[in-house]
């Protein structure tokens, strides 16, 4: 049998993944890797060391899946999404890499919508406003503050990218990943022509783009020296994170919805057709399917925000669960607005801070811990509604990340969402998603839907309460007040 490699680039480290041809995961192994912040805001990490943890988890996945390096008939690639790494014309790493959430860059990122003639512009050019998390905002800095770096730059490439280059010598990107640069039009699936004109870019700088599941190189001698493996094994082109997760998450039609309750919240569905919300609050990007695009949201301290509680109390998930359970719906009028670190969808609001309204004597840890949680999924909420504005009818909604993990927040979800939910075999997102990719490179499946048909199945579903349904529509209501009345006042508190 033929077995597939997908590795994951991530922030704090790199996820291995060994999956048969079946679509069965055979085993995972995790490293990590640092982070570095040079200045308050600021946020790198090297290059090479993403090298290191990949090599490291390869090494660590085949001693535990105890498959013959003879029979990984092909790697996917997926990565933390943004990231800038410049290399010279040696392959040389010139500067750390500036990472998605590194925010140094809102001046560029108003820059480039008044040079392009304002965000309505931008956002038709290229599906996306400017945000500093995008590579075009970091490009530009570099550019004006390291020139004599950016004179030495050969090639930009994203995280992943430079791991496709350690592997085979190929500087190549793929169009989901790049549809996150603000240079992609993604209608094209090509370089805006526009925006490399209004900027004065370097064509060459900008790597070829090539659809996921496209075979961009082959591993070669010294890197599968590296990695443990046998040279000549295709590379696949794979995607940006949140597409490749949507991948192992199956969200591969129409109408497909995902719910990520992670440390960040994202809702994520697929489309068909190239949509764009007018305002950019939930961001348009090509997906890992050819030919076709994604849609999602992202809320920035979604399971963060009962993370950061469980740390405050010292508690842990299991106890807060039945502490959750024990309160009432709406927590006595109890809410929370989890924006611990700003927000970005529906917000796009760095400085938006996390909230309890409605304190009493009588709240105890049961509503905290609810509110949290309800306060969390609300968020959730509004960026399935901004794609359901946006033409897309959400009928079932697929759970995955910690909030898919305990009984009492799948139903909390899917009464506030008012959506029958369901969770699937697998929770190892992009990693398996690009290693069905891989599988499909290599004719194991006709194309990534059947793909994912066969890997991916649904374990358990869980209908809305109907009482709940109704009891959480009105208080999603009063939760939707909140921050238009308080966003004057965050922006007093970031000056004090």
């Amino acid at each position: 049998m033929n077995y597939y490699l997908g590795l994951d680039i991530g922030t704090s480290g790199t996820k291995a993944l060994v999956m048969d041809a079946t679509g069965g995961v055979i085993a995972t192994a995790v490293k990590d890797h640092p982070i570095y912040s040079p200045k308050p805001g600021w946020s790198e990490q090297d290059p090479r060391e993403w090298w290191v943890s990949a090599a490291a988890a390869t090494r660590a996945v085949m001693r535990k899946a105890r498959v013959k390096k003879t029979a990984i008939a092909g790697i996917g690639l997926s990565g933390q999404m943004h990231g800038l790494v410049l290399l010279d014309k040696a392959g040389k790493v010139l500067r750390n890499a500036l990472i998605w959430n590194d925010q140094r860059t809102a001046t560029e990122a108003a820059e480039i919508e008044a040079a392009v003639g304002g965000r309505a512009k931008l956002i038709k050019l290229v599906g996306n406003a400017a945000m500093t998390s995008f590579t075009l905002t970091k490009l530009l800095w570099v550019r004006k503050h390291e020139p004599k770096i950016y004179d030495r730059a050969a090639t930009m490439l994203l995280p992943k990218d430079y791991i496709r280059f350690c592997m085979t010598g190929e500087r190549i990107g793929e169009v989901s990943d790049m549809s996150g640069t603000l240079m992609l039009d993604q209608k094209k699936r090509a370089w805006s022509k526009p925006i490399i004109s209004t900027f004065d870019l370097d064509t060459s700088m900008l790597p070829p783009v090539v659809e996921s599941h496209e075979i961009t190189g082959h591993l070669t001698a010294e890197a599968a020296k590296t990695l443990g493996l046998v040279a000549g094994i295709p590379v696949v082109g794979g995607g940006g994170d949140q597409p490749a997760a949507a991948i192992g998450n199956g969200i591969v039609r129409n109408g497909m919805v995902s719910a990520m309750m992670g440390t960040s919240g994202v809702v994520f569905t697929h489309s068909k057709e190239y949509r764009v919300d007018p305002k950019s609050a939930v961001n348009t990007f090509c997906s890992c399917v050819d030919g076709e695009w994604c849609m999602f949201g992202c809320i920035l301290s979604a399971g963060g925000s009962l993370q950061w509680l469980r740390n405050t109390l010292d508690g842990d998930y299991k106890t807060m669960d039945k502490l959750a359970a024990a309160a009432e719906p709406g927590c006595e009028g109890l809410f929370f607005l989890p924006y611990l670190t700003g927000e970005r969808t529906p917000h796009a609001d760095p400085l938006a801070r996390g909230s309890f309204v409605g304190l009493t004597a009588r709240t105890r840890q049961n509503e905290l811990v609810r509110s949290v949680m309800e306060g969390a999924t609300f968020a959730m909420t509004d960026a399935m509604r901004l794609i359901e504005a946006r033409g897309v009818k959400v009928g079932q909604v697929r759970l995955s990340g910690g909030g898919a993990r305990g009984v009492f927040w799948r139903q909390l979800q899917a009464d506030i969402y008012g959506k029958t939910c369901v969770t699937i075999n697998s929770e190892e997102g992009g990693a398996l998603g690009v290693a069905l990719l891989a599988a499909v490179a290599n004719g194991e499946y006709r194309d990534i839907r059947q793909a994912t048909k066969a890997a991916i199945e649904v374990t358990r579903t869980i209908k809305p309460n109907p009482a709940a349904k109704r009891r959480y529509a009105k208080l999603h209501e009063q939760y939707g007040r909140l921050y238009p009345a308080l966003k004057k006042e965050f922006a007093r508190i970031a000056q004090l």
